[in-house]
């Protein structure tokens, strides 16, 4: 297993929560949504609990994550959906979990990548819950109880730096990351990869801030970015308002990641790639509703893409200044990159130092995009050490 990147604990709130257990002066916010004390047919239990690292209002990662739990409840009404926000990626997000069990909960979504090893402890613990994590990869053998998911993020990051690529008038786009974890390296190469498809001459400038949302850090990344003549910005940030403001404000297109964001840039929205968790999180809760989750495929580190099935990251509305020429380039993209042969990272794709990632006419699995650990070719800057 990779280090665990922790994300900030400062946005802890104090107020009565939902959940017993949970209710010391550095708890998350809970709350509580839909159903009643119904028990759920194949659990025994009467409620799934969400954790979420931040805020369910950052117009990003946790946003999404919420407004899938928010279906869920939709879609099962006898089941008290609980969910948690601000949850830090430590013993707090273990102690949030045991709360919801506590509550009845007999699932349990973990929902940020740093999850993991508070989810695997509470899976261990309580054998007759499930406890299904979204992002990370489980290695070693995997518990009856336990599983990780995440889409395909890559495919639809590579079909925004299409329209990345086509905007620019500079040649040069900008990626705000937190983190080098293996999602952030995909996408930040697809994003060249894209880019480079359309127009050779474009290249990624980067800048990592080490924190999933911290507005002061990414403005200043932002305007570091602007400041060298890039002209579209991108960014795998949880909360994604401020980058896109600042681009806004500047004059700058922009490429949204997590949600649709595009009310905030109204002149420089080009697309973007935004979760649409409400069909997998209620695929999963019917699985073990059922009595099925154990051998299912949600029973293991599962991904899904446009090849293997729905992809729950899928591309964002387009802006206003995108051109019908982009669009059918994109359609026409997204067409190769879904059938059996295709891929983002279908070679040949070369690394910064010029060696063969991927040779000429090479589809590699997810595993192997997974597995990633430099970037691409047109990518500028380092990975941190």
């Amino acid at each position: 297993m990779g280090k665990r990147w922790r994300r900030s604990a400062g946005l802890l709130a104090v107020m009565g929560l939902a959940v017993a257990g949970c209710s010391s002066n550095s708890t998350p916010t809970t709350t509580a949504t839909g159903g009643d004390s119904a028990k759920a047919p194949g659990t025994g239990g009467k409620a799934v609990g969400f954790i979420f690292v931040g805020p369910k209002d950052d117009y990003g990662y946790n946003q999404a994550a919420f407004e899938g739990s928010q279906d869920v409840a939709k879609a099962f009404p006898s089941l008290k959906v609980l969910t948690a926000e601000n949850v830090p990626e430590d013993d707090n997000a273990t102690r949030v979990m045991e709360g919801m069990i506590a509550n009845g909960a007999k699932i349990i979504f973990a929902t940020s990548y740093g999850h993991l090893d508070p989810a695997k402890k509470v899976a261990a613990a309580h054998p007759d819950v499930v406890v299904i994590q979204q992002g990370n990869i489980a290695t070693g053998t995997i518990p009856p109880n336990f599983g990780t998911y995440f889409g395909t993020v890559y495919e639809p990051v590579y079909l925004a730096g299409i329209a990345a690529g086509k905007a620019t008038k500079t040649n040069k786009l900008g990626y705000v990351y937190a983190f080098p974890i293996s999602q952030s390296i995909d996408n930040i190469n697809a994003f060249e990869l894209g880019a480079k498809s359309v127009n050779p001459a474009a290249k990624t400038y980067v800048v990592n801030t080490s924190n999933w949302c911290d507005p002061g850090k990414q403005a200043e990344a932002a305007n570091s970015l602007l400041s060298q003549g890039v002209d579209v910005i991108t960014q795998h940030q949880d909360c994604t308002a401020t980058v896109i403001k600042t681009a806004e404000a500047k004059g700058a297109f922009t490429v949204g990641y997590h949600a649709d964001a595009s009310t905030l840039a109204p002149k420089g929205w080009l697309t973007g790639s935004q979760w649409r968790w409400g069909p997998l999180y209620t695929e999963i809760v019917q699985t073990t509703i059922d009595g099925k989750f154990t051998g299912s495929k949600f029973n293991a580190n599962y991904r899904v893409g446009l090849k293997t099935g729905s992809n729950p990251f899928v591309q964002s509305p387009y802006g206003p200044s995108v051109s019908a020429e982009t669009k059918a380039d994109i359609d026409k993209a997204r067409a190769a990159i879904s059938a059996k042969d295709g891929s983002p990272f279908k070679g040949p794709v070369m690394s910064q130092d010029g060696k063969v990632l991927f040779a000429d006419g090479m589809v590699p699995d997810y595993a192997a995009i997974e597995d990633l650990k430099v970037f691409v070719d047109g990518v500028v800057g380092k990975l941190p050490s």
